[in-house]
């Protein structure tokens, strides 16, 4: 009961920071869905940080990992949002622009986790280093 607690507490906090940012980046942006893309490179590059620092330093403790992940980045990152908004562009012939959503989207993502890994990686050996 505990864990869910901590989910739900999570994602009221995830997507209350995707509300208030997604709509604060998208502002001025009428065409192109830049507050999702922002959104979910944001929340990828956390959750590579989050996983490589609880996965190969044991920085964090199995709850406080659900905590972040599942429940704040999982209601702060929208695969359904980015789904939608693509099939929007597409279904306003907008090919262009719905390829260029789909294509950054996905190469965003992938190299925010690789930046969050490298970024663990390195914080993590910093912190080893300064306890010599």
């Amino acid at each position: 009961m505990y864990t869910v607690l901590l989910v739900g507490i999570g994602g009221f906090i995830g997507a209350t920071l995707r509300y208030v940012l997604g709509g604060w980046i998208q502002n001025g942006f009428v065409s192109f869905p830049v507050g999702t893309l922002t959104i979910n490179t944001i929340g990828s590059f956390f959750l590579g940080l989050i996983m490589y620092l609880s996965e190969y330093q044991g920085l964090f403790s199995d709850q406080t990992r659900i905590f972040l992940t599942i429940g704040i980045l999982g209601a702060f990152t929208t695969l359904s949002t980015f789904g939608y908004e693509s099939f929007r562009l597409l279904d306003d012939s907008k090919l262009m622009l719905m390829a260029i959503n789909v294509v950054s989207t996905v190469l965003f993502s992938m190299m925010a986790v690789y930046l969050g890994k490298i970024v663990a990686l390195s914080v993590s050996s910093y912190l080893l280093g300064g306890m010599k």
